[in-house]
């Protein structure tokens, strides 16, 4: 199989199953414009972040890696009308320019963007944890990879048994399999699977996938009841 012909396939099942809205197209032209880099999801795996999110029946949700917002969409249109998700972002001037998409949207009211490191963004939600409990019933994982196993410890910190982990960008061009590889990207990605995988509290599971993304592929974790 070439990519090419991934390319078609994933094309055909976007116009099918995954089409673009203006709300859509836009955050990714927008994105584009402010030149930030062409790493968002594919339309098709923004729809399963949906249908998880829905399948869940989530009501709050953690996004861990914001760019321009285009995921955001997709998960926070899975929300009701009293739901929440909280997205953290490295960088301004991305957040910036989600901030618009999320509002072009109608779902500013919905998301809060918070910026800076991943990591104090997380240390200030569980302090804000621990004096109101409100887990999180989904939590979406795409930001640096050299942190994915920090960011799935603050994950299981911030949920509740029976909610979904999702880990993005897990096979790392097939490198993940090299115990030797020396990239701290594939390292950290190594490192927070063995983690879902030893974990007491965490079930989980990884799926390769090929498409308009390249090959690549994301790992799916559930808290134990």
């Amino acid at each position: 199989m070439s990519q090419q012909q991934w390319n078609s396939v994933d094309d055909y099942f976007t116009d099918l199953l995954a089409p673009a809205d203006e709300a859509l197209a836009a955050a990714l032209r927008d994105s584009d414009a402010a030149g930030l880099p062409r790493i968002s999801v594919s339309p098709s795996q923004g729809k399963l972040l949906q249908l998880l999110a829905r399948t869940q029946g989530a009501r709050r949700i953690l996004e861990i890696g914001t760019l321009g917002g285009y995921s955001t969409i997709w998960l926070a249109r899975a929300l009701p009308a009293d739901g929440r998700l909280i997205t953290l972002e490295y960088k301004q001037e991305h957040a910036q320019v989600a901030r618009g998409n999320l509002a072009r949207a109608g779902l500013d009211k919905l998301t809060e963007v918070r910026v800076g490191p991943a990591l104090d963004s997380l240390a200030a939600l569980g302090a804000e944890h621990a004096e109101n409990p409100a887990p999180f019933d989904l939590v979406f994982i795409d930001a640096d990879k050299v942190n994915n196993p920090h960011y799935v410890e603050w994950s299981l910190k911030l949920t509740r048994p029976g909610s979904l982990i999702v880990l993005d960008n897990v096979v790392r061009g097939g490198a993940v399999t090299d115990a030797a590889d020396p990239d701290p990207n594939v390292r950290g990605t190594r490192a927070a699977l063995d983690l879902m995988a030893r974990h007491p509290e965490l079930e989980a599971t990884a799926i390769q996938t090929v498409g308009i993304k390249g090959y690549d592929g994301f790992a799916l974790a559930r808290v134990r009841d």
